[in-house]
């Protein structure tokens, strides 16, 4: 059903993929929009290591969300800082896509804890992210993306 890469040798190891999701502070949800158009927008997220999904919070309503609500799939690409080899101009960059199902998420308590998750990839400051979710949390929409499908590469951009 995915395509297989094509330049294997540039291929991360599933480990590597986890662990910049898991690093990486925001990506890219790209979603079909209106009129069949992709829609890709920059977004927060947190990788879940104990069931392997992918969360992100949201307000609960928008273009995205009436998008997800018509369509639940989806794919979400995160990249690294990169970095250069001495001597050489070029940056490399690793990047992960991510294809999967959105699922909404309705229990209040999942939601809070989830959001706590997220806010610490930000701040240690744990009296800022209470007061932040007891402010914020009863407008916060979450969803998840479950992976169907996890690549990761290394480019070089020259």
């Amino acid at each position: 059903m995915f395509r297989e890469m094509l330049r294997i040798k540039q291929q991360l190891t599933p480990e590597e993929c986890i662990r910049i999701l898991k690093e990486e502070p925001r990506g890219v949800l790209s979603v079909l929009g209106d009129e069949g158009y992709p829609y890709g927008m920059p977004l927060n997220h947190y990788y879940c290591e104990e069931d392997g999904k992918l969360y992100f919070h949201s307000g609960k309503m928008g273009h995205k969300i009436d998008a997800l609500k018509q369509y639940d799939k989806a794919s979400f690409c995160v990249y690294d800082r990169g970095f250069r080899k001495e001597g050489s101009w070029a940056l490399n960059i690793k990047s992960v896509i991510v294809f999967g199902k959105v699922e909404f998420i309705d229990d209040r308590d999942t939601i809070y804890r989830i959001a706590a998750d997220l806010s610490r990839k930000f701040t240690d400051d744990e009296a800022y992210i209470r007061q932040e979710i007891e402010r914020s949390g009863p407008a916060t929409l979450l969803f998840s993306l479950t992976p169907e499908h996890i690549s990761g590469k290394l480019v070089n951009e020259s």
